[in-house]
């Protein structure tokens, strides 16, 4: 029972990493009618863009080191460096009344995010035991999903009624830095919980090994193990292979690529990122928008628990099938509506449910199979690698959106995300390996061949 409780304490100290990265991410699209106002920028697209995507670049830059990092300094000191950003983003950002320092404040949080969201599920799988692993590296997502339901519960209260003029004063001077200061305590709390948490057993392994292959070893350590473990510690290492011989990781860091960017190319965090088009668009005022995106995230949360149950008992492929075929339905559904010019309720019922399907099967299943499906030698780079690559799909998808949504309108651009669904439901079928129950010994097995 002591080391029961103990496994869950660590996950959950590990998972606030995710539960800052959900915040962190989400806060900016309730603070932003406000900060625009403030640092002059309403009527200017190209800056507008700039303060969204400042820290999806630190996000593409704290996947990109992370994997390295992890692999040479160890998984827990690059979670408790992904706490000091976020801490430091969260102060800075509400305190700078300079736009570039602003952006400055949310690069930093931008590569948190990046980091907490490579290593978070990375060191879950990898303390957890093959039976509960994907409802503990699940437990990611939960997290996840708290923290952006916590930032829409918090832009709510702070925003003031936007009809009255001295409300919208001290939301333009005070409520969106208050929105960013509130991350302040939960980051400064995983900070210090970061320090009672031990270092990954799999990265304590890999490091006895590489130990054990210097010119001061016994000799023990098997030639071929060493070679990989020295070696293959990047990208194009991990595709191309080495010594003239195809890489044996080749075919699941495309699967995990393929799961990454799909996770963003779905279509349901535009939902988050541009809640205010999409419920302007179905005919709500600001007021009801900021309702409706706290009910986008309670449904969020909920079945994100439905998640935790059924990851375990349906399984990863299945739930992977689930998601891609749901969506592709759903957003078939709401292009039409969009085309129709339906309004109101129904139109929120629909995002409700894509939010709710995505919850239950994308959202937290994409993290857990990155988790399990590569070897422990490379696990830190490929997941790294893949981390990188859906915020790459990340920023495309924003970058994307509001192009897409203003030559083919709502409905088409979420009939366009329905036929990404569908074709992403072709490869799944044939390529997505069933994960549940097995452990990482057994999955490398499986899914490399040497």
């Amino acid at each position: 029972m002591h080391k029961k409780a103990f496994l869950y304490f660590i996950c959950a100290v590990s998972a606030m990493g995710g539960l800052l990265f959900g915040y962190d991410w989400v806060v900016i699209g309730g603070a932003k009618p406000f900060y625009e106002l403030y640092f002059g920028i309403a009527d200017s697209p190209v800056m507008q863009g700039v303060a969204m995507t400042t820290a999806l670049v630190g996000c593409l830059v704290g996947a990109m080191v992370a994997g390295a990092a992890a692999d040479r300094y160890g998984r827990k000191p690059l979670l408790t460096t992904s706490a000091v950003l976020f801490t430091v983003s969260a102060i800075g950002t509400g305190l700078f009344n300079d736009f570039t320092l602003f952006n400055i404040a949310r690069f930093v949080g931008g590569v948190g995010i990046g980091v907490a969201s490579a290593l978070a599920p990375m060191y879950i799988a990898e303390v957890s035991p093959a039976q509960i692993r994907g409802r503990m590296v699940s437990l990611n997502q939960m997290t996840i999903v708290l923290g952006i339901l916590a930032a829409q519960v918090v832009n709510m209260l702070l925003a003031r009624d936007t009809n009255v003029a001295e409300s919208q004063a001290w939301n333009v001077a005070w409520g969106w830095r208050w929105m960013f200061w509130a991350e302040t305590l939960p980051a400064a709390l995983f900070l210090a919980m970061s320090f009672f948490i031990p270092e990954s057993p799999v990265f304590e392994r890999l490091k006895n090994r590489t130990q054990a292959a210097t010119p001061q070893s016994d000799g023990l350590t098997h030639p071929q193990e060493t070679a990989l473990t020295q070696k293959l510690t990047s990208p194009v290492a991990l595709w191309k292979g080495e010594g003239g011989k195809a890489s044996p990781y080749r075919h699941v860091l495309l699967l995990g690529l393929f799961i990454a960017v799909f996770q963003q190319w779905c279509g349901t965090n535009v939902i988050f990122n541009y809640a205010q088009e999409i419920f302007v668009g179905a005919g709500f005022d600001v007021d009801g928008m900021f309702i409706n995106i706290v009910i986008t995230g309670v449904a969020n949360v909920v079945f994100t628990f439905v998640a935790l149950y059924t990851i375990e008992k349906w399984g990863r492929r299945t739930l992977m099938l689930l998601g891609a075929g749901g969506l592709g339905i759903i957003y078939g559904v709401l292009g039409w509506c969009y085309f129709q010019h339906m309004t109101g309720i129904a139109m929120v019922a629909l995002v409700v449910a894509a939010i709710s399907v995505y919850a239950m099967t994308l959202g937290p299943v994409t993290w857990t199979l990155l988790a399990e499906i590569f070897p422990n030698r490379v696990r830190g780079v490929a997941m790294a690698t893949c981390t990188f690559a859906l915020w790459v799909g990340c920023c495309t998808l924003t970058f994307s959106f509001p192009s897409m949504n203003a030559a083919l309108g709502s409905s088409g651009t979420f009939w366009v995300y329905a036929a990404i669904c569908a074709c992403a439901f072709v490869f799944l079928w044939r390529n997505c390996p069933e994960t549940k129950g097995k452990s990482l010994e057994e999955l490398e097995h499986e899914l490399t061949c040497f």
